[in-house]
């Protein structure tokens, strides 16, 4: 199935470890897609910062986020991915959902658990997904999602 090239798209993630990021980018690829990262301004490196991340995700706190370079409200759909902190989406990804409004959305997400009601959460703040993607620490790991990014993409109708 090939995507509709005139829908304009951007892939939006945040990464703390790089597997989002890496699934984002594949996807991007996939859809010839723009591509913004969302840089958050506190470190979250080490066991500290993964002790502080699942706290704060927990606790569906915002977090302060670098200024984005592109503009989500141009875009005819905007593909967000989010990492699984503590069963919940990371506080980038909630910050950057709850500042931005988007006329067409999907989620992905990755984690070594459950998605928990991270695609739910993330539909109450920025609106319900054309579509979503769960993809596991292990198989982002051992390179196995690539059949699912597939699936993904082409149900982006």
């Amino acid at each position: 199935m090939q995507h509709n090239s005139s829908v304009k798209t951007l892939v939006v993630y945040y990464s703390r470890t790089g597997t989002t990021k890496k699934v984002g980018q594949e996807i991007a690829r996939q859809l010839k897609a723009d591509e913004e990262e969302i840089f958050d301004v506190k470190s979250r490196l080490g066991p500290i910062g993964w002790l502080r991340s699942g706290r704060e995700a927990m606790n569906k706190k915002l977090t302060e986020i670098k200024p984005i370079k592109k503009n989500p409200s141009k875009y005819d759909m905007v593909v967000i991915g989010t990492p699984i902190w503590a069963a919940n989406m990371s506080s980038p990804v909630r910050t950057y959902l709850s500042k931005h409004k988007f006329k067409k959305t999907a989620y992905f997400l990755t984690g070594g658990g459950v998605p928990g009601k991270t695609f739910e959460e993330m539909s109450a703040i920025a609106g319900k997904p054309v579509a979503t993607l769960a993809i596991t620490s292990k198989e982002a790991v051992q390179n196995t999602y690539s059949g699912k990014v597939e699936e993904f993409i082409a149900s982006l109708k």
